[in-house]
């Protein structure tokens, strides 16, 4: 968890600059595509370890260590975003009973994962201003932005990782065997 709470931590708040970027360049609707390498890490980490406060944990270190590097969109964003991302994965991880990581489900949570922290940011950054059409359009970029880079990557990366010695001491090694 800590592992890679460090490298999202890192990597987040490098994103969080070309985030800015994005919004210069296409607004709320180019900044969403984005989204889901922000929440990956939460999601590839209860994948790995499958027990109950493996997500909350993860993001919760996570915002520590974006925290203490720094974000171009300021403290509360990043815990705003952690903790909206955390209450909706890990009662839906329970709902598999932590048994359940196919392509669907792992696609399923983190798609889930998204509308939350849209309602939060919307007001949090001013989204709410902008017409219905790209505030729908934001959303549904979201979504697809979580389905592929959270929920494809993380199962990606969970089984190329599946095969290595470093996660052979948690429920996706094990599995593995």
């Amino acid at each position: 968890m800590a592992l890679l709470a460090a490298a999202n931590g890192v990597l987040t708040s490098g994103l969080s600059h070309v985030n800015k970027l994005l919004h210069a360049a296409g607004g709320p609707l180019l900044t969403s595509s984005i989204v889901g390498l922000y929440m990956i890490y939460g999601i590839l980490a209860m994948y790995i370890i499958r027990k109950p406060g493996a997500a909350v944990m993860t993001y919760a270190l996570g915002a520590c260590i974006q925290l203490l590097i720094g974000t171009a969109y300021g403290a509360w964003s990043v815990i705003a975003a952690a903790a909206c991302y955390a209450v909706v994965i890990e009662p839906l991880f329970y709902f598999y009973r932590y048994r359940r990581f196919g392509w669907k489900e792992l696609i399923f949570v983190s798609v889930a994962a998204v509308p939350l922290w849209f309602i939060v940011s919307a007001f949090m950054f001013g989204y709410i201003k902008y017409a219905s059409w790209v505030l729908v359009g934001t959303l549904i970029i979201r979504c697809l932005s979580a389905a592929l880079l959270t929920g494809v990557l993380a199962k990606w990366i969970g089984d190329r990782l599946a095969a290595t010695p470093y996660v052979r001491g948690f429920a996706l090694g094990a599995e593995r065997k």
